[in-house]
């Protein structure tokens, strides 16, 4: 019995469809580490939002209070194909602290905690590998205490903390802690920014 032949593509001309994955880090207050994210080159989407905590739907008052268990994290959509996981961790690692358990600054409580949440094993092995790079270059003088999970229990942040940073730039927090993140961005990774 014979096959029949696969139709032939009809892709001439169209454009390419990315095969978009996604990641969700926690590196202290979200409005930060979002300002960060939106400037990086193949990453097209960054949302604020609430992860791996035991409460569904969180409101952020809820979350502030550390008893929900939940990180504040910014969950990227991002292309491979333009971007590696691998450069987004390297950018994760520059733009907050990763050995200061369950604070940044002077954000304090479990909500603030580092955190790397995947969606595939491919991704939990990468940031596994990536963590023993960090823990092998001596480049933290304290120890790493990234946590790395899968993601769950992952809700949206209510809208006005999406874009707080372009939408709120002369707010203080933003101007002490966020616009100079960003500056940081720009100065170690000018390749990689939009």
């Amino acid at each position: 019995m014979s096959v029949p032949p696969a139709p032939a593509s009809s892709t001439s001309g169209a454009s390419r469809q990315p095969a978009l994955e996604t990641i969700t880090l926690g590196g202290g207050c979200f409005w930060c580490t979002e300002a960060v994210f939106v400037n990086v080159r193949g990453i097209v989407d960054v949302e604020s939002g609430y992860s791996n905590g035991h409460v569904l739907n969180p409101s952020y008052e809820q979350v502030c209070t550390g008893t929900t268990g939940h990180n504040e994290v910014v969950q990227l959509k991002f292309d491979p194909e333009e971007i590696s996981l691998e450069e987004i961790l390297q950018i994760f690692f520059v733009i907050h602290d990763p050995t200061t358990l369950n604070r940044q600054g002077n954000d304090v409580g479990t909500q603030y905690r580092s955190g790397i949440y995947t969606s595939t094993p491919d991704q939990a092995e990468v940031a596994r590998r990536v963590l023993a790079e960090i823990a092998e270059s001596k480049t933290y003088s304290q120890p790493v205490v990234t946590e790395v999970l899968p993601r769950s229990n992952y809700s949206a942040a209510e809208e006005y903390h999406q874009d707080f940073f372009a939408k709120n730039p002369h707010q203080g927090y933003c101007m002490m802690v966020a616009a100079p993140k960003v500056a940081k961005f720009r100065k170690t990774f000018a390749r990689l920014a939009k």
